[in-house]
């Protein structure tokens, strides 16, 4: 069976996203006061050929711990779409 799973994948909350700041300082230069932080991330979409949800959960998982996320500066989540 196919499936598709999404990773999301985000700096760690105590380290510094400089990407995120830079964002956040063009939106306030927009006038847009109200916004308080921006973390920026990526999402990933995986099509997977598995034998169950579970499976795929798992090899998607594996991809991200091995290839797709930093643990030392990054955290995932992964979830089943559908």
């Amino acid at each position: 069976m196919k499936f598709i799973v999404q990773v999301r994948v985000m700096p760690l909350k105590d380290l510094l996203d400089p990407q995120g700041k830079a964002v956040l300082g063009g939106l306030q230069s927009l006038g847009l006061d109200g916004i308080q932080d921006v973390r920026i991330g990526k999402h990933i979409d995986l099509h997977i050929e598995a034998e169950s949800p579970e499976q795929a959960t798992s090899i998607a998982s594996e991809a991200a711990k091995k290839l797709l996320a930093n643990q030392v500066m990054e955290n995932f989540e992964v979830s089943l779409v559908g």
